[in-house]
């Protein structure tokens, strides 16, 4: 009689599959996870990892999935061939942060693109109560926002600050080229030019006392008091 601990299974003692494939059974959902943090991974690794069967969704202890962390790193092929298998591009982190929270963020436009094709909640906040739209607004990433307006991103939703995505891009933003840029995006899209903060300071009062000329010229022709 065979000894235990020195069995091996049938179908691999008779040869019927090489050493590569004995892995497929020993895989587990760590693998899919460092597989896409490591530098060297390519997009066909992750899908011979995905064939075999490992949970697509499994999560970190940061409760980041595979493909929030291909987003993290701007992955975009990774990040295609994890949406493309079924990843969530809604599922959360323990901060709030989402594939597509990320890529709308970070100005990760490829990636954004693709959860957008993939059921993305354009209703979806981050932890600061905003959509993907404000911090893009405020980080500048205009070809970001263009996308996330042209995908029905509601402009005028206000965060846990009391700050809209035209509010930020001005109060946050350096009233340079590509905030202009991003206000006029806004208030070509319907943004409430007169949607006071907190304190009831509208965003014409914020532009003037910033000196940012140009937006407030901006906000001046669109009817802002």
């Amino acid at each position: 009689m065979m000894r235990r601990g020195l069995a091996i299974p049938l179908f691999v003692a008779l040869g019927m599959i090489g050493p590569s494939m004995t892995a497929v059974g020993l895989s587990t959902n760590v693998d899919l996870l460092n597989a896409v943090m490591s530098k060297d991974v390519d997009a066909a690794h992750i899908r011979e990892l995905i064939s075999r069967g490992v949970d697509i969704d499994a999560r970190d202890a940061a409760g980041r999935t595979a493909l929030l962390i291909a987003t993290h790193g701007n992955k975009v092929e990774i990040a295609k061939a994890l949406i493309e298998a079924g990843a969530d591009v809604n599922a959360k982190d323990r901060i709030d942060d989402s594939p597509y929270l990320y890529a709308g963020a970070r100005g990760h436009l490829d990636i954004l693109n693709v959860t957008l094709a993939h059921g993305a909640d354009l209703k979806s906040t981050n932890r600061y109560g905003g959509t993907a739209l404000i911090p893009a607004s405020e980080r500048g990433h205009v070809e970001t926002v263009r996308t996330l307006i042209e995908a029905g991103v509601d402009v005028d939703h206000i965060n846990n600050l009391g700050w809209t995505a035209l509010l930020e891009a001005i109060i946050l933003g350096d009233g340079g080229e590509r905030h202009r840029l991003i206000v006029e995006l806004l208030v070509k899209a319907g943004a409430d030019v007169n949607l006071a903060d907190r304190d009831g300071v509208r965003p014409l009062q914020h532009a003037r006392s910033r000196g940012y000329s140009e937006i407030e010229t901006i906000l001046l022709s669109a009817g802002a008091r």
